[in-house]
Order: structure tokens, then sequence, then C-alpha cells
């Protein structure tokens, strides 16, 4: 008989997280939902009164900041007993609940901002002068600030959020289209039985040791593509339109900037990116021409490059000890760090074991007024002992922020997210790089480095690159039809990969399956986050202590500063390219390496 996961209620109480430090019982969760539903009866008196004096602007402050700090409680506390079960309908609804709460916060505070940009630079001095609890908020205001000059009069920016759904029609109907109406025929699949494609199935079968298996799935999942393209081209086109617009009638010079401006990033931090990667795509190429050697391949095609070269790693390795494991590698970040480890690992702040109706992947979570909360699905492999690694260094970053930040400080833009887990995850690839004699693990680990700088750095710039290039070719006039689409992806796919990987016809029509085109300039985050890692990594390991306590800045800055600013403080000016010259110089390294250790085991 076939193993079947365990039910929820089955698994060891040391293996779950304790929920019940949020809310003691789902009545008072209930509870603390009717008050906030009740406290928002009064958003309209404070709308009215907010800019009377530096009093009622203080206490509207408050007013909205203390609804929002609520509602992320119960949020997170209804989002992750659902996620525990799926199946059971009583979180599901507690979840669908606080989502629809979220909304009406959302809506009943929205008079803040647009009252703080009405004010003159001199009403708002005289404001701060009058009430010195406000000097506390200082940079918070400032952040709203920001937007001067880009905030349209009242009855426009109704007019334009109004509709919002319009711009937003292209986002939602590829996101249907990709997932539900787009039809695959079948492949055969590695047992030799005929499998309907999916967008998972493909990622599978593109791992598959059998190389007419990844090209049969290559040529068929993009032939559904490619029947479409004119309907992809006409989605993408019509949303880059829509930032286009956006973006000059909120007054921003190119819709980039509009973009950058939320996460208070400047367009010179893009800008780099692109430069710097562009200039490192020599080490790509070597780097292709290695897999392409390694495979045994008279040709390598871009359905190879995802394939194992190595096959998987003999390192089967139990949860008691990974934290074992994740304790040493952390270790370079002192006691204090390991100290907030030991308490997500003995006060029940993770989540382990897979079981029946729990939802897949990992993640962090968690709220200003909760412990910060892992959820794993725990397999006995070097994968899950990164996972692990990984969303320590989300829960560790939030939990100093949150320790060392007043609430309305207490979190972090996604810019600067992925720094802390990817550094956590660069420790580890050090430590285990420093403990394994193993020729073979040791070019298995080189090369999960190489491969996450390939797909991460290398790969998401090219997104980014290309999303900017849609963008400007748009707004000088040019229409952006699947033709002109598909030269552009497919040249820049050659110059990214290289010499050594033959053009395949369907990569160029890869622009119609990537849904980051429609987030808007999110997605050379990624890039930077990563780099920014292996830049901050390699400074702990090489300078020790004066690295440590400034990356302890960074953890503990929360958004306090702007997070240029806050990286600068960390030790790295993402505005100029010497973090990712680091990471390139430790990408040779490490494919040096890497090149030496696989001619040996040949």
């Amino acid at each position: 008989m076939a193993k079947e996961l365990p039910l929820r209620e089955e698994l060891p109480e040391s293996m779950t997280w304790d929920l019940s430090t949020i809310f003691a019982s789902d009545e008072a969760w209930e509870d603390a939902f009717a008050d906030l539903e009740d406290r928002l009866e009064s958003a309209e008196f404070f709308a009215a009164s907010v800019t009377n004096s530096a009093t009622d602007l203080y206490n509207a402050l408050q007013y909205g900041l203390g609804l929002m700090q609520d509602l992320e409680k119960l949020y997170v506390y209804a989002s992750m007993k659902s996620d525990q079960d799926t199946a059971n309908t009583y979180y599901q609804g507690l979840n669908n609940m606080a989502e629809s709460l979220a909304a009406r916060v959302s809506a009943a505070i929205a008079f803040f901002d647009p009252a703080v940009l009405s004010l003159s630079e001199e009403e708002l001095s005289e404001f701060f002068a009058a009430e010195p609890k406000l000097q506390d908020y200082k940079h918070y205001f400032d952040s709203i600030l920001t937007q001067q000059g880009h905030v349209l009069p009242t009855e426009q920016e109704s007019l334009l959020a109004a509709a919002g759904d319009v711009f937003g029609a292209s986002q939602r109907t590829f996101g249907v289209l990709d997932n539900a109406d787009i039809s695959f025929e079948a492949v055969e699949n590695e047992n030799g039985e005929m499998e309907t494609l999916s967008n998972g199935v493909y990622s599978r079968l593109l791992e598959s040791t059998n190389p007419e298996i990844r090209k049969n799935a290559f040529q068929t999942f993009y032939k559904s593509y490619m029947a479409l393209e004119n309907t992809f081209a006409s989605l993408i086109g019509n949303h880059v339109k829509g930032q286009n617009f956006m973006a000059a009638a909120h007054h921003y010079d190119n819709a980039r900037e509009a973009a950058l401006a939320g996460n208070h990033v400047p367009e010179v931090v893009y800008d780099t990116l692109v430069a710097e990667v562009n200039k490192a795509l020599p080490l790509l190429h070597r780097y292709v021409g290695l897999r392409k050697k390694l495979l045994g391949l008279d040709e390598l095609h871009s359905y190879d490059l995802y394939t194992p070269i190595l096959g998987e790693p003999d390192y089967d390795i139990d949860y008691e000890s990974a934290k074992a494991e994740a304790l040493q590698a952390l270790a370079p970040l002192g006691d204090d760090y390991l100290d907030i480890v030991n308490k997500a690992f003995d006060s029940r702040w993770i989540d382990v074991i897979e079981n029946k109706g729990k939802r897949s992947g990992a993640y962090s979570g968690g709220s200003y007024d909760t412990n910060p909360f892992i959820l794993l699905n725990w397999v006995d492999n070097l994968n899950n002992l990164s996972t692990l690694v990984h969303e320590m260094g989300h829960s560790v970053h939030s939990y100093y922020t949150r320790q060392n930040q007043p609430y309305h400080y207490g979190d972090y833009p996604i810019f600067l997210a992925e720094i802390a887990s990817t550094t956590n995850e660069n420790l580890l690839t050090d430590y285990l790089l420093k403990t394994v004699d193993d020729k073979k693990l040791r070019a298995y680990i080189l090369n999960q480095y190489l491969d996450g700088v390939k797909g991460t750095v290398f790969r998401q710039t090219q997104f980014a690159e290309f999303e900017q290039w849609m963008h400007v070719t748009d707004a000088e006039g040019t229409p952006l039809t699947a033709d002109v689409l598909d030269e552009a992806y497919g040249e820049m796919n050659r110059r990214y990969y290289g010499p050594e990987l033959t053009f395949d016809e369907e990569i160029a029509h890869e622009w119609e399956r990537i849904p980051h085109f429609y987030y808007n300039f999110y997605v050379f985050q990624y890039a930077t986050g990563f780099a920014a890692a292996t830049a901050m990594a390699d400074k702990i390991l090489t300078e020790g202590e004066p690295a440590v306590a400034a990356y302890k800045e960074y953890l503990q800055a929360g958004s306090s500063a702007f997070p240029i600013d806050v990286m600068k403080k960390a030790g790295l000016d993402m505005t100029k390219p010497d973090y990712l010259q680091d990471t390139f110089k430790v990408f040779e390294e490490r494919l040096n390496e890497f090149e030496a250790l696989v001619n040996e085991l040949a």
C-alpha cells in the first residue's frame, strides 16, 4: 500500500508551530476581529479632522497605524491556520474574512497620505513644532512626501483609481490564460507513460536525464504558446502601454522611475545591475560551455540548461542533524544571532513536517506583534537544509527589526528582504565547502551555487533588461507586436548565453510565459538581492566582527531609512558596481574550483 501523509492531529506537537502565542483560541481571534470592525466606524471622524491641528494629525496617524498593526496579527493567524491544513473549511473562512477586512482597512485609512500631501511645507513644520511626538515619525512623513508632485488632485486620483480594474485587465487575463485556458498536449515521461503537460510537469521533465524527453517536452510546451503569440503580445503590449500612461499622468519621466519610487530605489541601481551583468557575461558563457562538456552533448540547447549535471548528492540529513549544521554554518554571525536561532528551534516557531492538506513549499511569516514563524515540508536532503537556513534568515531579520524598531518602521521592503535569507545560504555554502572532503559532494555544492547565480543574477537581469526595453520601445512609439518581441527576446537570449548554446526558435517566445513582466519592475530585485548577499557573506567571512556589526545594523534597521541608505550603513553602496563585481569574483573562484574538481573526477 502507498504510504499516506499523516493527518494534522497525528503530528508530534514539538514539530508544529505554536500559534496560540498569537491568539489563545479561535474565539479570541473572532473577538479581536469584531473589535477591529467596530473601530472602522471612526474613519470618517479622523478623515474630517486630520489637518485641523498637530494633535489631530498625530491622532489620525495613531488611528491608522493601530488598525494596520491589529489587522496584521489577525491576518497572520488566519492565513497560517489555513496553510497548516488547507482542507479545513473553518480556517479557510477565517482567512477569507481577514482578506476582506484588509481591503476595508485600506479603504478606511486611504485619506491619510493625501491629507499630508495637501499641507504646505510651512504648515507641516508648524505641526511638528507644536506636537513633539510627531518627531518620532520624521522618516515616515519623509516617505510620504516623496510622492509630492506625483499625486494628482483628489478628483483626478479618484478617476484613475476607479479605472484600476481596466489597467489591471491585462495582468488578470494573462493569469487566466496561462493558468487555466491554455491547453497543452501530452508527451512521454521518464516511465514511458503519456502525460499531459502543465507548468509543473514541464519543469520536472526539463530535469530529465533523457535528452529526447527534454527536447520533446520543450518543443511541445512552446507549441501551445506560439499558437497564441498574438494574444500574449496584445496582453503585454497593453500592460506596458498602461504603465507608461500612468507614469506620465503622475509626472514621472518613465514607468521604471514610477515603479522604483514605491521602494525609494534610484534608477541608477537598475542600470548598474544591467551594465555589470553584461560585463560578466563571459563567465556565464564559460559555465554554459562547461555544462555542454559535462553532459557530453555535441549541441547544448535551451532545454538542456536545467537537467542535473552531477546527479543527486549522497547527503541524507534528518531535521535534528540539520539544526546542528545550521548553527555551525551561521556561527560567523555571533552568539546573539545564534541565540535567536535556538529560540526558533526551542519555542515552536517552525512547522516542520508535511501533513495531509498542508500548503506546499516553505516560507517565513509573522507580524510585528507575533513571533516570526517558518513553514517547512521537511525532506531529509541538502536542499531542505538550505531551505531551513534561508527561511531562518528571513525570520531572524524580522526578529531583529521588530526588537529594535517601533511598529511604523517594523517591516522592510522587498528590495531588502532576500538579502538576509540569501546571505545565510552563502554562509552555509562556505561552511560546507570548508567541512566536506568528498570531491563529488563538493562539486555538487559548488554547482548548486553556480546554478543559483545563473538562475538568479544572470537570468533575472535578462528579464529586467527586457522589461525595460519593452517600456522604452513602447514610449518611442513602436508597437509591441509578436514579431518585434520575438526578435528582441531571441537576440537578448543569444547575447546572455553565448555561442556554446545552440539557438532554439522556441526560446524567442519565452517572454509569453513570464508572469513577472506584469509585476512592474519587480524582478530585478531578485538579482540585486542575491548579489548583495554574496558580497555581504564574503565581507562577513573575510572581515569578521566589523562586517558582522555592520550587517546587524541592516538587520535592525527595518524601514527606518530608505533601503539604499540601510545598505550603505551595512557597507554596500548598491548605486555603485562594487558589490556586483565582488559577486562575480566569488562566482569565478568557485567556477575555477568546480572545473578543477570535475576534471579530477572525470
